[in-house]
Protein backbone atom coordinates (compact mmCIF):
# COMPACT_ATOMS: atom_id res chain seq x y z
CA UNK A 1 0.00 0.00 0.00
CA UNK A 2 1.92 3.28 -1.14
CA UNK A 3 1.44 6.30 1.75
CA UNK A 4 1.09 9.79 0.40
CA UNK A 5 3.55 12.06 1.90
CA UNK A 6 2.56 15.53 3.51
CA UNK A 7 3.35 18.00 1.72
CA UNK A 8 6.15 20.39 2.57
CA UNK A 9 4.67 23.73 4.58
CA UNK A 10 5.01 26.73 2.21
CA UNK A 11 4.36 30.42 3.07
CA UNK A 12 1.43 31.32 0.66
CA UNK A 13 -1.26 31.09 2.94
CA UNK A 14 -0.02 34.75 4.05
CA UNK A 15 1.47 36.10 0.79
CA UNK A 16 0.27 39.29 -0.81
CA UNK A 17 0.48 37.39 -4.12
CA UNK A 18 -1.85 34.37 -3.35
CA UNK A 19 -5.34 35.57 -4.15
CA UNK A 20 -8.89 34.43 -4.03
CA UNK A 21 -9.67 34.12 -7.92
CA UNK A 22 -13.59 33.99 -8.00
CA UNK A 23 -13.21 32.59 -11.54
CA UNK A 24 -11.75 29.34 -10.50
CA UNK A 25 -13.06 29.30 -6.65
CA UNK A 26 -9.62 28.71 -5.45
CA UNK A 27 -6.99 30.64 -4.39
CA UNK A 28 -3.93 31.06 -6.78
CA UNK A 29 -0.78 32.99 -7.42
CA UNK A 30 -0.90 36.02 -9.18
CA UNK A 31 2.94 35.93 -10.34
CA UNK A 32 3.91 34.63 -13.51
CA UNK A 33 5.36 31.34 -12.59
CA UNK A 34 7.88 29.58 -15.20
CA UNK A 35 7.20 25.65 -15.98
CA UNK A 36 9.46 24.26 -12.62
CA UNK A 37 8.43 27.05 -10.61
CA UNK A 38 4.32 25.94 -11.26
CA UNK A 39 5.16 22.24 -10.82
CA UNK A 40 6.38 23.01 -7.10
CA UNK A 41 3.59 25.39 -6.68
CA UNK A 42 1.25 22.97 -7.48
CA UNK A 43 2.30 19.57 -5.81
CA UNK A 44 3.01 22.05 -2.73
CA UNK A 45 6.63 21.80 -2.87
CA UNK A 46 8.11 25.59 -3.20
CA UNK A 47 9.07 26.53 0.09
CA UNK A 48 11.63 29.58 -0.55
CA UNK A 49 9.50 31.27 -3.09
CA UNK A 50 11.72 34.31 -4.87
CA UNK A 51 8.38 35.97 -5.50
CA UNK A 52 7.45 35.93 -1.29
CA UNK A 53 5.87 39.28 -0.04
CA UNK A 54 4.86 38.76 3.43
CA UNK A 55 1.73 40.07 4.84
CA UNK A 56 -0.57 39.95 7.82
CA UNK A 57 -3.44 39.61 8.45
CA UNK A 58 -4.85 43.05 8.17
CA UNK A 59 -2.53 44.11 5.13
CA UNK A 60 -3.93 41.07 3.36
CA UNK A 61 -7.51 41.76 4.20
CA UNK A 62 -6.87 45.17 3.40
CA UNK A 63 -5.38 44.82 -0.21
CA UNK A 64 -8.91 42.76 -0.81
CA UNK A 65 -11.37 45.63 -0.27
Amino acid sequence: MATRKKPVQSNCDDCLNYEYDEEYDCYTCVMDLDEDEMRLFLIGRFPSCPYYRPGDEYTIVHKQI
